[in-house]
């Protein structure tokens, strides 16, 4: 059963910086990259937890896939039937902050 999905203001903030900063050495690169992160974060409608609990905060709600370099953070809501991408994080950025 296909859940709900929506993005954070931050998440969409990140997700347009991510493929900008790609996009001024390789615009071809940004585009698969950005089509291949939208993928993953599509199929959470059908599999919303898929990803595993973020270590660094141990709340259940707050998952994460990769897409190597970038983690895609999201929050289950109203009993899993929503998914929330919260943010697109670079792996070289550290610990994200949801």
């Amino acid at each position: 059963m296909a859940v709900s999905l929506t993005w954070a203001p931050t998440a969409r903030q990140d997700f347009r910086q991510l493929l900008s900063y790609i996009a001024e050495a390789n615009p071809a690169a940004a585009r698969m990259f950005g089509r291949k992160l939208l993928e993953t974060v599509g199929q959470l409608r059908e599999f919303p937890q898929s990803g595993r609990v973020v270590p660094e905060f141990g709340d259940a709600n707050l998952r994460e896939v990769i897409r190597k370099p970038c983690r895609i953070v999201y929050r289950l809501s109203n009993r899993g039937q929503v998914v929330e991408i919260v943010r697109i994080w670079h792996a070289a950025r550290g610990t994200p902050e949801p």
